[in-house]
């Protein structure tokens, strides 16, 4: 399930809807629930830091035939969650959504590399990254693109909709487009690569209006949804990113030094810091010091569940001690050097 929004007569509404394979094994999108402009009414807040969805949304989605996940559920009505919870729930949050995710094999990473239209792996690339080179974009890793994995194209364009709104920077705006449609590629001059600004405007307009045609009449992009007519609501967006937004002034110099360096600088990673001693970390999870070193990633992350549990603010434990107790785990995590 997946939460979809949708303008009617300039008012947002929101949705609940669900990625469905067809009987010829496609991905369709269906809708299931209208939240209407506030899915915020469903959220039901208890005391402390705590939140359920009201179960009324359960009950509809069962008719449907939708067996609910309580943490996918609280996924979608995320974002209208109260800010001061957000913080709180962010570190339980995370692991959630870790547990959730699919383990990337090989079959899924070839399916990904090679079956994600290229349109996506440039939007994914300039979203994770945030340049305009994208001459490795073609043969980008599928662990890049696995947030796109099994989504039909409404639900891949709502990610991108909502990832956009979260990620992009008012001056990032139009060169963003610039990058998703390639039109560099219309151009021959140094410039087109690394500052498009410089270009004839009308030329740069007219072959984005071409590009923005050609993916709105494309088979392939659209999966088996109706293609041509009108431009679809989708690429609406794109439209007014395009026009609305003017090109930030650039040095060229630069730009071609910064490309330079990103194509060739490493990264060794981080030092990695115990804060922690073995023998604090051993006081602090209850645990003797001969048994943290033997002991299993799922015993510790049990023992740590259990006591953290206990001494959660929200049940009436000291908040210096559940902070004592999370750079603990966190440490032994690192000598262990387990893995998240």
């Amino acid at each position: 399930m997946y939460l979809a929004k949708k303008r009617i007569d300039g008012t947002m509404h929101y949705f609940i809807r669900e990625t469905v394979e067809t009987a010829g094994g496609g991905l369709r999108s269906r809708e299931l629930l209208e939240l209407g402009q506030d899915p915020s009414q469903y959220i039901i807040y208890p005391g402390g830091h705590a939140f359920y969805i009201d179960e009324s949304i359960e009950e509809k989605l069962e008719l449907f035939g939708v067996e609910t996940d309580q943490d996918e559920l609280e996924g979608i009505f995320w974002p209208f969650i109260r800010a001061d919870i957000q913080r709180a729930q962010v570190p339980f949050r995370t692991r959630a959504i870790s547990k959730r995710r699919k383990k990337m094999t090989d079959r899924m990473e070839e399916r990904l590399r090679t079956g994600t239209h290229i349109f996506d792996k440039r939007r994914m690339h300039y979203l994770k990254f945030g340049r305009m080179n994208q001459g490795y974009v073609g043969s980008m890793s599928g662990k890049f693109l696995r947030d796109l994995d099994g989504k039909s194209r409404d639900e891949i364009e709502q990610y991108f909709w909502m990832t956009e709104k979260q990620v992009l920077k008012h001056h990032e705006v139009k060169i963003y487009v610039y990058t998703i449609f390639d039109l560099k590629s219309h151009f021959t001059q140094l410039a087109a690569k690394y500052a498009p600004e410089s270009i004839e405007e009308c030329q740069v307009d007219e072959c984005f209006l071409d590009e923005l045609c050609r993916l709105n009449c494309s088979k392939e992009f659209w999966a088996g949804e109706p293609v041509g007519g009108t431009l679809h609501d989708y690429l609406v967006r794109y439209l007014v990113m395009f026009f609305d937004f003017d090109f930030a002034r650039r040095n060229l110099a630069g730009e071609i030094f910064r490309d330079f360096i990103n194509r060739h600088k490493t990264f060794t990673g981080y030092p990695i810091k115990n804060t922690v001693s073995v023998q604090e970390a051993s006081g602090i999870l209850e645990v003797s010091e001969e048994d943290l070193q033997t002991i299993t990633k799922k015993e510790l992350v049990k023992q740590f569940r259990h006591l953290a549990r206990k001494h959660h603010p929200d049940r009436g434990g000291a908040h210096e001690k559940f902070i004592a107790l999370n750079e603990a785990f966190q440490s032994i995590m690192r000598r262990r050097r387990f893995k998240a």
